[in-house]
């Protein structure tokens, strides 16, 4: 992880928190029509001219874990989707929604229990985070997803993601991957998810990483 700064933004009814060392600068926040996050202004996110609601919505839409909001109104904080989901990024990361138990999340990075965006080029230095390097990579694949998967009962649960020493994410609970097309195309309870970047067979692991020599704890 590099050493970015968090920066807290206080608001009479709900403060925002940036985490650097996870933004990838999606634009998410930035696009929302409202005066919440403007660009060039100082500070560029001021919580009091939108209302709570709008602060939570806007932050929710952050799928890297970056921003996270606090409520003092007595309004609901955050709460895992109902749904734990995996989305296949055209030439990009996995992003990963809902009710998350990362290995190696740091416990002053909350917005991970919820949303992250993982790397699967195999070149991000904020391993198993993507911070972009696929762009510089030029790391190619289109999100397409074959295999259907075995399924389960219910969604919802604990998702747990496991970076492997030099291996994939391997990934337990009930959850769904997304193509990149936005097709449900996967539904089960146990995956290992290509995190080198070589498998042919992504966004699942084929045992690409040893030849490739793939390195990460």
């Amino acid at each position: 992880m590099s050493d970015k700064k968090v920066v807290k933004y206080e608001g009479r009814d709900a403060d925002v928190q940036w985490d650097g060392r996870l933004c990838i600068h999606i634009g998410e926040c930035g696009r929302a029509k409202n005066d919440l996050f403007v660009g060039g202004r100082q500070p560029w996110c001021e919580p009091d001219r939108v209302s709570a609601d709008e602060v939570a919505d806007v932050v929710l839409r952050c799928p890297s874990g970056a921003l996270t909001y606090r409520r003092k109104d007595g309004g609901a904080e955050e709460s895992p989707d109902s749904e734990n989901v995996v989305s296949v990024m055209y030439n990009g990361p996995l992003y990963v929604r809902g009710d998350l138990e990362i290995d190696g999340a740091s416990e002053d990075m909350p917005g991970l229990r919820f949303r992250a965006a993982l790397c699967r080029c195999g070149q991000s230095k904020s391993k198993p985070f993507c911070d972009n390097s696929h762009e510089a990579a030029g790391f190619q694949d289109y999100g397409a997803v074959g295999e259907k998967g075995d399924g389960f009962e219910a969604p919802g649960g604990k998702l747990s993601v496991s970076p492997t020493p030099n291996g994939p994410l391997l990934l337990s609970g009930n959850f769904t991957i997304a193509a990149a097309s936005g097709r449900r195309a996967w539904r089960g309870k146990k995956a290992a998810l290509c995190r080198c970047g070589h498998s042919n067979n992504k966004p699942f692991c084929d045992g690409s990483h040893k030849g490739a020599g793939f390195r990460a704890e």
